[in-house]
């Protein structure tokens, strides 16, 4: 099937990759002729696991092609969107691209000869969006679904090729429905195959389980944080309450550790889009409970700022700070709302000197010559000298170090794990002072 992916940023050059590897001819469309260039070169403008493997593979076969032109989409029979929604200064999402996108597309579509024509929206948007947006694709003769993505970071390709679940919000008429339907099935089948799960519901439902699953995962992450702040008020610790109450399957364990809280270009954004959207449905209440997520996560990282003042007391104006991890997760050179970094830069403006280290986000950052910190991709480099060290990111690099060699490195032994990934006996054993998040 002919397939086209405007936008190819991270959602998709992903998505269209993916798309080429199950047998597809895609399409990518992008305004941007660098990034175009360089996915057309097969190489990825950013740092994901497999995707460069996936996008050599696909270009060379000649499955995979890019483009700046519009046009390049028509006779495509499903056409997905996937540009992004970033937060307006309102708080909600800005919509401006997925209407561009929209927009570009419309003289293009109706031209497909080998069944009905769908177009997919992939995005991340506010609920109504898909229905705002319906009349005017059906007016070309397609069909708008709205397919939400559940991709991350760092596990995107497997994401795309074997997802927890499909969902496909689709038109209110019965046989648009099916159609649109049936299309998406044969786009899916070879992830289906598998066993795949695909949900069918309407437009506004659709949108709403990205933003809800997204909601529910950072209300769980801020929830797990207050209970370390409780937890180092009362002297307990948190890795052991998680682990307690994570073996209840109403709960589990996963987003149950406690640490400087989440980044990144979805939850902090998709939080506060969902709260202003509520507000402008007249429902602001209801989910005002948000505001209180956003600013826990807030408070974790304000946390770790004043533990390290503390722990460095009158040195820390002459003290130097290693940070270990730039990026908001491992895996990732995504530096967007990353908790390290707001870290390091509060940090750079009390402390002698702070210097930050990452595997893939340090030679994004060496060529910014107005940083208030060092760069370097060694730890060790970023260790020697230092009087605290602060795990930002739990890259495998830095949780599996050798304390001792690392206390050798150091002026003064202390580090602040920002994660709980770190082993407090090991460090301990090492001579560290060890500060972790809620733990004894």
């Amino acid at each position: 099937m002919k397939i086209s992916v405007t936008g190819c940023g991270y959602l998709g050059a992903v998505h269209a990759a993916a798309m080429a590897d199950i047998g597809h001819e895609v399409v990518g469309i992008d305004i941007d002729q660098e990034k175009v260039d360089s996915l057309s070169a097969g190489n990825a403008p950013f740092f994901e696991p497999g995707l460069s493997t996936l996008l050599r593979r696909n270009v060379s076969s000649g499955r995979l092609s890019f483009s700046t032109d519009s046009s390049a989409i028509r006779g495509a029979q499903v056409h997905f969107i996937g540009v992004g929604t970033p937060q307006s200064s309102n708080g909600a999402a800005d919509l401006t691209y997925v209407d561009k996108a929209v927009e570009q597309m419309l003289p293009h579509l109706g031209a497909c000869e080998s069944g009905a024509e769908i177009v997919a929206g992939k995005s991340t948007v506010p609920v109504g969006t898909a229905s705002r947006l319906s009349q005017r694709i059906a007016a070309t003769g397609a069909t708008l679904v709205w397919n939400p993505e559940f991709l991350r970071e760092g596990f995107a390709v497997k994401d795309t090729l074997e997802p927890d679940r499909l969902v496909y919000g689709l038109p209110d008429d019965p046989r648009d429905a099916q159609e649109a339907q049936d299309v998406l099935d044969a786009v899916y089948a070879p992830v289906m195959s598998s066993g795949t799960p695909r949900l069918c519901m309407d437009y506004a439902t659709a949108e709403l389980v990205k933003t809800a699953a997204n909601a529910f995962l950072a209300t769980k992450i801020s929830f797990i944080n207050a209970m370390a702040r409780i937890c180092d008020t009362v002297k307990a610790d948190v890795t052991d309450l998680a682990d307690a109450i994570g073996m209840d399957e109403r709960i589990g364990h996963r987003f149950l550790r406690a640490g400087i809280g989440f980044g990144g270009g979805c939850l902090p954004k998709d939080i506060r889009a969902f709260q202003a959207r509520a507000d402008q449905l007249g429902e602001g209440e209801t989910l005002a409970f948000l505001a209180e997520v956003d600013r826990i996560n807030d408070w974790m990282r304000a946390s770790v700022i004043d533990t390290a003042a503390e722990l460095l007391g009158d040195d820390l104006p002459t003290s130097r700070i290693a940070i270990l991890g730039a990026t908001f997760k491992p895996d990732s050179d995504d530096m967007r709302n990353s908790p390290a970094l707001e870290i390091a830069t509060d940090l750079a403006r009390r402390a002698g000197s702070v210097v930050v280290t990452d595997p893939q986000a340090a030679p994004i950052l060496a060529v910014n010559d107005d940083l208030p910190y060092e760069v370097t991709t060694e730890a060790q480099d970023a260790l020697a000298d230092a009087d605290l060290a602060i795990l930002g990111t739990e890259w495998h690099e830095y949780t599996q170090l050798d304390p001792h060699r690392a206390a050798r490195l150091m002026r003064h032994a202390r580090v602040i794990d920002g994660r709980n990934a770190l082993d407090p006996q090991a460090w301990k054993a090492a001579g560290f002072t060890y500060i972790g998040i809620g733990r004894r």
